[in-house]
């Protein structure tokens, strides 16, 4: 359940400079504007009596009331469903009432919090209801099918959307973060508004978070700086990233957060803003360009952040630290205004991108140059129009707040195809687990745009390599991909591609696949599910067996023992619970990299766990006879026989029974009683035929067996020069004598070893196994 934080005393009136016309990403808030024309995330971040320039984190967010969520719908001017909303809050009441959040205050305040940041965002009455319902479903009683009865299958899929997945049992918490993730970005690709409520609500609860213990406070801000910033950005709402990066800051590293604050304080940034605007807007109305508006900000503390701690950079070397953002009407006069910035002042070399022609991954546009002010400080200088602006803003919720702002449900359909493919990429993966990976990998902040030959424009994330380029243009060219050419000159296929390379991919045969060690190397979660795609098209046998190898092997390093020709049976049982229909679909997922085996391991376990208490009851029968007291009965080679003493022992070959082996004795003709593993295949055999069951007695190893028995092993290994020097002194640094060995090559280059050891009991072989398993080289260690 999301929680607040502790009441803090007032903060005193705001003075009168906050009501110019800047803005600050210190509190990610434009100053005071007309009531209907609100800005983004302003609606709680400070009370309005909030000194100026105070941070986020140091003031307590406005308490938001029905009344004036009221006053704030109707000075909206827009015409919303108020008996919906009406209804939507009564019930949101009636649900919550009673129950407060840690600060105290009662729990509905964070649903009419959540839904003031919906509207701030210019979304519509639908929104609104399931923001003020978002939590009904997983905090109380209420259920899907009440919404739906009340409100209708839009409003109650908004809910279901953001309603967190808590009545399933999961094995590990990653697996719930992403199931969750999973469920959100399915409903996201239906209706992002699902999205957008989220990040209001995550953005609230970062607001209130100080009521939160200190490790929860840690983990939601990672959350937070990890995966739902980055949805902001993606989605284009920027003040809403940039608030949630810095309060998740605030979190993560107080101390590096209050440091860059402080540098922030001691500097006179917003005079100096104040003085550069006003020079520019002179001249933009001396050269004939008319309402131009002028805003001006000053970097977000993370966005400082990451350049100063991370990056290693002083604050000096920041050029963007300031800047000013000039909002024009057409199109000619950004490109008119840009020419005069750099009559006017000196602009830096290298530093002038263009994203009206070459838009970002969210639809973000706008010129962006850096200049030398007359005052020796550099400043960035943002050049769009009105209606980018507006998308800078508001990104894919301006579709609502601005019917304008995007060119229907086609274009916003064209923003959202990247939820759809990722979702696309995981129903390739059955691998849970790395949705959280891809979804990281593809939210990365910095992009880079590198051309084909023909001059298209081919978008990456930072750090993709000439073989995401490949596949980023179609998957057959990835495919068939042997080489590249970047500005025509040969380099290695993992190169790392730059901004405005020219990038020619050399094609080979049309039958040429994708190599197993690509999924190493790519970056974007497209290139690794294509690749993914063809091995599970193209060479099903050969991923069933890489699969069951691996597998296998996995198996026996968690002392989990399974004969070869019961493996196959022993998966399947699990195939269910591992969201496949048979072990070979198992096997087939792990050889092409669709499923990891870390992931299988814990329901593998817990099968085997099953198992071997299924084979203690079984074997009951055994068990239930009276045992001996072995004070009174002497031990024949560490072994004591019901009924016996002194009696000839020997040691079935069969299974070989170990100090610590359930043991059984089986009386023969003329040499005494040969002991079995109570597991024995053919010591359950014969206990079942009629003839033979008279013969089986009860047999226990004695308390004081302290010799050594001698147990076979067979090592199978990569042939290599010094195989068995190293199979030897492991052996010795364990200190287990040796009684016979022998070595041999057989084919595909491997060795088998086979050695005779003195061994205490089955403990004590497990250990040496386990020792030798990690011998470089060794593929398999059994018993013989």
């Amino acid at each position: 359940m999301p929680e607040g934080k502790k009441p803090v005393v007032p903060a005193p009136a705001a003075s009168a400079a906050a009501k110019e016309d800047s803005y600050s990403a210190k509190t990610h808030l434009h100053q005071p504007m007309p009531v209907t024309e609100m800005a983004t995330v302003a609606a709680t971040a400070l009370p309005a009596n909030a000194p100026e320039g105070t941070l986020p984190s140091e003031v307590r967010p406005e308490i938001v009331t029905w009344e004036k969520l009221v006053e704030a719908i109707k000075a909206s001017g827009k015409a919303y469903n108020m008996a919906m909303i009406e209804k939507a809050y009564n019930m949101a009441n009636d649900a919550h009432k009673g129950v407060c959040r840690r600060s105290g205050e009662p729990y509905i305040c964070h649903p009419l919090a959540v839904a003031r940041l919906v509207l701030d965002l210019g979304m519509d009455s639908e929104s609104i209801a399931a923001a003020l319902l978002h939590d009904v479903v997983e905090d109380t009683p209420t259920t899907l099918t009440d919404l739906t009865a009340a409100f209708g299958e839009e409003v109650a899929a908004l809910v279901d959307g953001v309603t967190k997945l808590t009545k399933i049992q999961f094995s590990n918490i990653e697996e719930l973060q992403a199931e969750n993730l999973r469920k959100m970005l399915l409903a996201m690709s239906r209706d992002v508004r699902v999205m957008i409520i989220k990040l209001c609500d995550r953005l609230h609860n970062m607001r209130t978070g100080d009521a939160w213990p200190e490790q929860k406070r840690r983990d939601k801000a990672r959350e937070t700086m990890e995966v739902y910033a980055p949805i902001a950005n993606r989605l284009g709402i920027l003040n809403v990233k940039e608030e949630l990066e810095d309060r998740s800051l605030h979190y993560l590293d107080p101390v590096g957060y209050e440091e860059i604050n402080k540098m922030l304080s001691e500097r006179a940034g917003d005079e100096f803003l104040a003085s550069v605007s006003g020079v520019i807007k002179s001249r933009l109305e001396e050269s004939g360009i008319e309402g131009a508006t002028i805003k001006r900000r000053v970097k977000s503390i993370y966005g400082i952040y990451r350049k100063t701690i991370m990056q290693n950079k002083s604050f000096d070397e920041i050029y963007d630290i300031y800047a000013v953002r000039i909002i024009l009407d057409t199109l000619a006069e950004c490109y008119s205004t840009l020419g005069l910035i750099h009559d006017m002042y000196h602009p830096l070399p290298n530093r002038f991108k263009d994203y009206i022609s070459t838009p970002k991954p969210n639809g973000y546009q706008s010129l962006h140059t850096t200049v030398i002010g007359h005052e020796g400080i550099p400043f960035e200088v943002q050049i769009r129009t009105r209606t980018m602006d507006e998308q800078a803003e508001y990104g894919v919720a301006a579709h609502w707040k601005y019917k304008e702002g995007l060119e229907g449900h086609d274009k916003l359909d064209e923003r959202l195809a990247w939820v759809s493919q990722l979702l696309e990429n995981q129903r390739v993966s059955e691998d849970s687990g790395n949705l959280l990976h891809d979804l990281k990998s593809d939210l990365l902040p910095e992009e880079v745009f590198a051309f084909t030959p023909k001059g298209d424009v081919i978008n990456l994330s930072a750090g993709a390599n000439c073989i995401d380029f490949a596949y980023a243009i179609h998957s057959a060219v990835g495919n068939r991909m042997v080489g590249c050419k970047v500005n025509n000159r040969i380099v290695p296929i993992d190169h790392v591609v730059a901004t405005g390379e020219i990038i020619e991919v050399i094609l080979g045969p049309a039958d040429k696949g994708p190599s197993r060690d690509w999924l190493k190397i790519v970056r974007t979660s497209e290139a690794k599910s294509k690749i993914r795609n063809w091995f599970k098209k193209m060479r099903r046998e050969e991923n069933i067996q890489q699969g069951r190898d691996a597998l296998a092997k996995e198996l026996r390093r968690e002392m989990i023992f399974i004969p070869d020709d019961q493996l196959d049976e022993f998966v399947g049982s699990c195939s269910r619970r591992l969201r496949q229909n048979n072990a070979e679909e198992i096997y087939a997922a792990i050889g092409y990299g669709g499923m990891t085996i870390a992931n299988c391991l814990p329901k593998l376990k817990e099968e085997w766990q099953k198992l071997k208490a299924a084979e203690a009851a079984e074997n009951k029968s055994v068990e239930d006879l009276p045992k001996v007291d072995l004070s009174r009965v002497h031990a024949t080679d560490g072994v004591v026989v019901e009924g016996f003493d002194n009696t000839p022992i020997k040691f079935a070959k069969c299974c070989s029974p170990l100090p610590g082996d359930p043991i059984v004795g089986f009386i023969t003709r003329g040499f005494g009683v040969s002991i079995h593993k109570q597991s024995c295949a053919n010591a359950v055999s014969s206990m079942k035929d009629p003839s033979n069951a008279p013969r089986w007695v009860k047999a226990y190893w004695a308390d004081s067996v302290k010799d050594s028995y001698k147990a076979g092993l067979e090592i199978i290994a990569l042939n290599r020069n010094e195989l068995l020097s190293d199979v030897l002194a492991a052996l010795a640094d364990i200190r287990v004598p040796i009684y016979a060995m022998n070595a041999r090559q057989v084919e595909n280059n491997c060795a088998v070893i086979s050695l005779t050891i003195g061994i205490n009991n089955t403990e004590h072989l497990n250990r040496v196994v386990a020792r030798l398993s990690k011998v470089k080289d060794v593929l398999k260690v059994t018993r013989s």
